[in-house]
This record gives structure tokens, sequence and C-alpha cells, in this order.
């Protein structure tokens, strides 16, 4: 009989028999154990799943430290918050659950390439260098994206597009062997007051791959970039004082910066203007450079800068995880066997720790309704997970699979070639066949409602103090089955920073239909973008969360909702802060410390739904407006000035304006200083935030914000309440510091002062 190896003391052994006398019956697994031990203490299981399969409601799994190989599908879930089934690490314990194996026989090919070759059945039924991601909203950017990866020593190399590529040496591969490159078509204007001209393609020079289209296209130009790259349109008149240069963007771009000089890349700097990720489901949109004014005939130099203004060719790939530093992989699969190459710079993949994915996923029952389930403590890695779509089964690194009240607490969760948590939908016949439409996800959303998509059935899962990083799809993603959730206290990073494919899916937290949710006090950063709320987003409230270096997209996006919902006490500093896709939403005492862009969306009619429920009241399309903004700063950026143009009223008042932000004319009194910079500074660990306060911002005259004051949404008709459907008052700031019951201090913090403040943010 094998005996476990365990750091306990008396008092947690009689701890443990009292929890197990009150609770059901407590099973303990060890790396000494057997699976045909009884798994109690003295006599421990060797896998998790051994465990799993007696495992009843109100019993505990208790795993103790080591590297645990092996996929947990539980075939059963608990019967209430009472009776759960609890998967837990070990007190004190290094318990790893990976997706990935140990292989060596690694053979070298040439320069830093080796290669090493396996039978199929080596995978079982799932080889993950046989499985290419696909689905709905999927873009794969013109080559094939496998889900298996290839980790030397933890960290994931990167899949190559030929084998070529992986058979250099490292650090010789241009960026496009690692993504496709940017791909900008532009439309260029001049504009002065009341006047725009387009700029002909007369007399059009560039570097690299930026090439001018034919006349026949409006002389356009389209540009496969790098950073750096830049074309100069020579000999322009541009009249008398022009003051902004418009480019029209289309779709597929990897986003970036455009700085406007001239004569040359090295000119004087005339203005710049910032171009988003689209990602590949934004069809056009404009962006403006405000230029300082020039006159008369000039040259004109556009330099595109990639994603971010630092001059690196992707500000997101931190060195660790860089394409250039960590190496390429490229495999082949025939009938009997697979064979990998891969680049292992200055090392002996034979003598350090080179792992490859044989699993699909880690934590993941296979069929739905498996309830009340608790994973917590683990760090569970490397699961060859596939696209994550709204239309699709969702099956992340761990997930719920259309189940009820799970808690995933206290876990690290990292390299998923798509998704790390999912509280998705089930799969059935019409996974991935809604062409990518609206109508598609609507009748999504009408055959779940067949399958049980209610409160009393689906979601109200918790999920807490987990780090969540390294997907290259969406670090949480749910599809219907978030519903009545909690998401609080996660920290997510290096999300979808490869950028190697795209979609309309990634985020560091995206759900569709987060009814009735509460969002908070996550950290989110180093993301392409932070969280993105889309389709349904009613009754959901996100507070006291803090964005930063979310440089592709912006740190929040909300997308076809009709609200009511509530974004409060935030701090989001990215380049671009928000991007309001909605209406209905109240924005109440936050940060943005970047641009806003609102758009609207009238050839798409998405759902809302009765008050706390999951029954459809009507469908809309998106007039954008009806919004609140109370009490907020804004620091550079338009701020709120484009909401002159929306549609449905907006309602403001209490807003700070600082450094340029540009305040509405709907708001009669807000603080408006363009000249004041609050020098505004985050710690390099993202836990100190700096700025400086003038006077006006300490003695603003505001109100305390209430349901009572909101009033009702416009197309859903309902008042703005928190999340679990009680009276709303914003009475505490982001620190949980009381509010000033008369007049609140405008922004996140409530207690500040004139000069120069610091706060403590995480």
């Amino acid at each position: 009989m094998n005996v476990i190896k365990f750091k306990v003391n008396l008092s947690l052994a009689a701890g443990l028999l009292l929890c197990s006398l009150a609770a059901g019956q407590q099973y303990h697994v060890s790396k000494d154990g057997s699976d045909n031990n009884d798994g109690f203490l003295n006599a421990p299981f060797k896998t998790i799943s051994a465990a799993a399969k007696i495992a009843q409601p109100g019993d505990v799994i208790t795993v103790h430290e080591g590297v645990y190989r092996e996929r947990i599908n539980p075939p059963r879930g608990g019967e209430s918050n009472k009776r759960r089934i609890v998967y837990q690490a070990a007190a004190g314990d290094d318990v790893v659950i990976k997706g990935s194996e140990r292989v060596t026989g690694w053979e070298k090919v040439q320069n830093d390439t080796w290669k090493i070759t396996m039978p199929n059945s080596f995978f079982g039924e799932f080889n993950p260098y046989d499985d290419l991601i696909s689905g709905d909203w999927f873009d794969p950017r013109g080559r094939e994206h496998h889900t298996g990866a290839v980790y030397l020593n933890g960290h994931w190399l990167t899949e190559a597009s030929e084998k070529s590529q992986v058979l250099q040496p490292v650090n010789k591969q241009p960026i496009w062997a690692y993504r496709q490159p940017s791909s900008y078509l532009l439309n260029v204007n001049w504009i002065k007051p009341g006047q725009s001209k387009r700029i002909p393609a007369a007399n059009f020079s560039s570097q690299h791959g930026v090439r001018k289209e034919p006349a026949s296209k409006g002389g356009q130009c389209i540009a496969y970039i790098q950073h750096g790259d830049w074309a100069r349109y020579d000999n322009i008149n541009f009249g008398e004082n022009a003051g902004q240069i418009t480019f029209g963007a289309a779709s597929d771009t990897n986003g970036g910066r455009i700085e406007v000089r001239l004569d040359s890349p090295e000119g004087k700097l005339l203005g710049t203007a910032d171009i988003p990720n689209t990602a590949g489901w934004q069809s056009w949109d404009s962006f403006t450079a405000r230029i300082k004014p020039i006159s008369g005939n000039q040259n004109i130099c556009l330099v595109f800068l990639s994603s971010g203004s630092k001059p690196v060719k992707n500000p997101l790939w931190s060195p660790e995880i860089s394409p250039s530093n960590s190496g390429l992989w490229y495999a082949e699969v025939n009938d009997s066997q697979t064979t990998i190459w891969a680049q292992f710079k200055d090392a002996n993949p034979n003598r350090e720790q080179v792992e490859i994915n044989v699993r699909q996923t880690v934590f993941y029952p296979e069929k739905p309704g498996r309830d009340y389930i608790t994973v917590r403590g683990f760090k569970l890695m490397h699961a060859a997970t596939p696209w994550a779509p709204p239309t699709a089964e969702q099956i992340g690194l761990i997930g719920t699979h259309w189940s009820r009240g799970w808690i995933i607490e206290n876990n690290q969760i990292s390299y998923s070639a798509c998704t790390g948590v999912t509280l998705g939908k089930y799969g059935d016949e019409f996974d991935n066949t809604s062409q990518d439409t609206a109508v598609g996800y609507v009748q999504t959303i009408k055959r779940a409602g067949n399958n049980g998509w209610a409160k009393d059935n689906i979601g109200s899962h918790i999920v807490r103090n987990n780090t969540i990083s390294h997907c290259e799809q969406a670090g949480l993603v749910g599809s219907l089955g978030a519903i009545f959730s909690t998401i609080t206290d996660n920290e997510i990073h290096d999300i979808h920073i490869r950028q190697l494919f795209s979609g309309a899916e990634m985020a560091g937290i995206k759900l569709h239909a987060p009814i009735d949710c509460l969002i908070a006090n996550n950290h989110i950063y180093r993301t392409a973008r932070g969280m993105w709320l889309d389709w349904m987003t009613q009754g959901t409230r996100v507070t006291r969360n803090l964005f930063h270096d979310n440089d592709v997209y912006e740190d929040l996006f909300v997308e076809v909702n009709h609200g009511p919902f509530v974004v409060d006490n935030n701090i989001l500093l990215s380049r671009r802060a928000f991007y309001d896709n909605s209406q209905g939403g109240t924005y109440v005492h936050n940060l943005f410390a970047g641009d806003i862009f609102r758009s609207a969306e009238f050839n798409r009619e998405t759902p809302y739904h009765k008050p706390h429920s999951t029954e459809i009241a009507g469908l809309s399309n998106i007039k954008n407006g009806d919004n609140r903004f109370y009490n907020n700063i804004f620091i550079g950026g338009e701020g709120l000035a484009s909401y002159d143009k929306a549609i449905l009223p907006v309602y403001m008042d209490g807003n700070v304006f600082l450094n340029g932000a540009e305040a509405s004319e709907d708001e009669e009194t807000p603080i408006f200083l363009p000249g004041f910079d609050p020098e505004l500074k985050l710690s390099e660990n993202g836990c100190n935030i700096e700025l400086t306060f003038p006077e006006s911002v300490v003695s603003a005259d505001t109100k305390l914000i209430t349901t009572e004051m909101l009033g009702r949404t416009e197309i859903s008709d309902l008042p703005y309440l928190d999340y679990e459907g009680s009276y709303l008052k914003v009475d505490t700031d982001y620190l949980n510091v009381e509010r000033s019951k008369s007049n609140p201090t405008p922004g996140p913090f409530e207690e500040i002062k004139e000069g120069a403040v610091s706060f403590k943010v995480r």
C-alpha cells in the first residue's frame, strides 16, 4: 500500500475529519498513490480522474504536490451550494495539472532546429497538430493555425506558417513569419474649416510594402507594413491653415499609429492618428489626426508605427514570449506519424524540459449539466483548445459546459491555444453554422431557451482570485452560460498578444449575455482588449476594475447592448479607454485616460430581456445614446464631444475634462481645464497610481448617484439597479471608501486633495 507524503498537523487532521462527517467523503490524490487504492489519506489515488469517478455530492478531493498530466472530466456534479463536489490543491502544495506531455528523443537538423517523430497513437483520439483552429467569426489571416504547441521550460514557441521558416536560425525571420503583416487601405483627406479634399495619389512614394493602387481605385494606397514604414505625398496644396488629416481604414488592420510629418520620416511632427485593430469584423472607419496648421504646397509623410507608440514591432510581446526570442515550430501529420520541427536557441531539447500538447482541455466535463463543482488552488496549463465563438460549444482550458453554480478560485490558468476559462454554451449540430450573422446568433439564443437557458438551470458561477494568462483568444469567455455570475479579483494578462490570427472574440474577458452579473476588482493588462461585453448586457455592474496597456483595441468595449448596465469606479488607462457601440449604459466615477470612440449599429437588431430573466422582451438596433455620464474624469482624447452626434439623448453632469479632453455640448457646467496636465503615472508593477488634482476638482459640485436619479432606459424601459436587483447607490469609491452623500468627489477616488496624490490600486 502506498502511503502519502503529506504536510499536516493534528489540528488540520481533526478539521478534515469534522469536515468529512459534515460534508461527505474526503478523497486524496498523490503522485505516490495508486488508482487501486481506496483514496483515503493513508491510501491515496494516483490520478485525479480516479477520484472524480467515485466522488459524490458533498465529497472533497484533495490533490497533493506534483505535476499531473491528465484531463479531468467530471462524470457528475453536486446537488446544491451546500452539497458540492470540491476539487482542491492541498494547502501549501504546488499542484500542477497539464494538458501536455514531456518528450525527448529530439534530433538536430540544422542551425537552431531539431525534430522529433512519433506515432499518431501517442496522441490517442485527439492530435492537436492535425487540429485546425476554425469557426464562426474566425479569421486565419491567410494561413493555417493548429491547436497544438511546443513548450520550452514552460513557455510556448510560435507556430510557423511554413516549414522553411523553422529551418532558419532564430531571429532571422521577418515579422510576417510569425503573423500576417498589417493591412491598411487608406483614403487620405485634408480638412480645414468647412472643407475637405482627398489627397491625390500623384507624386506618391513609399518604403517597403506601401504601394499605390491604380487610379481606378481612387488613388488609395494599401500597406503591408512593418514598424517604421512610410508613404509620402509630394507637392500637395493645403490652401490656408489646414488643421486636420483624416484616414479611412479598411477592415483587417492590426492597429497602430500614423504619424504625420513634413517632408520625410524624420521631419517635423505635425500630428498623429491612432488606428485600432479592426480584427476583420469592422468594415470601414475614419480616424483623424489633428495637425499643426499648414498652408500652401507641402510634402507630407505618413509614418506607420505598430500597435502603441513604442518603437517596437509589437509592444505586447514581452521578452520571454516574443517569437524572436522563443523560436518557431512546425508540424506535419500523415496517416501513421507526426513530425515536429522546432527552434531551440542555445538549448538542447533533450536536456531541457520540452513538452507538447496531447489534450484539448485540462478540466472540462464532456457532458453538460455538471453543476455545483468547485475547483481551487491549482496551476492549470497547456491546453489545445478550439476557437470559442458565441454560436458553438465553448471548450476552455477549464470550463463549466452549460452548467450551474461552479466556483473557480485561486488558480493559475495559462497557455491555452484559444481560451482559458469558459462559461459557455452546449454544442449541437448548429455549431459554427451561423455564417457570422446576427440572425444566426439570434437563432442560437432561441435554441438555448429550448435547452434550459434560465436562472434555475444555467450560470450563477463564481470566478475569483485567479491569474489567467497566455491565451490567444480570451482569458475568460462565455456565451449565454455566464448569466447571474460574479467575476471578481482576477488578474488577467498576456491575452491575444501574438496576434497570429484574428476574429471577433479576443479580450481579457469576453461575454455574450452577461445578465445580472458582477464584474469587479479585476486587474486586466497587456491584452489586445481588456473587456468586451457583447449582446444582452443587462443588469450587470462593472466596478473597481483596473485596465492598462491594452493597446491593440481598448480597455472596455460594449457592443450592441440596450441596457441597463452600470460601469462605475473603474480606472481605464490604455491608449483607447472606451468603445461604445451600445445604448442604455451608465458611466459613473470612472477615470478615462485614453480616447473614447462611439458608433451606432442600424442594421443589426439584438435582444433585450424581461427584468432579471433570460426571456426575450424584444429586439432593437443601436441608435447610440441613452447613456448617463456622471462624475467621471477624462484625461486627454476626445472626451465626450462625440456624443453631440448621438441620436438618443445623453445625460451628463459633474464630469471633469483635463489635458485636452473635450466636453460635450450637452453638459451645462463641466469642469473643463484643457491646459491642465494631471501628470498621471502608474507604477511599473501596476500597484500604485499618481496624479495631480486642481482645486476645482476637489471642490466640484456633484450629486450622489442612485437608481432614482438615473431614470429608465429608452429601449428596455428598465431602471438602473445593482447587479442582484437591489436599489443602486454608488456610495463607495474604488478603494471602498465611503463617499460624501451630498457632494461626492469626481473620479474613482473620494479622498483627494489639491496637488499630487498617490493611491495603492492593487
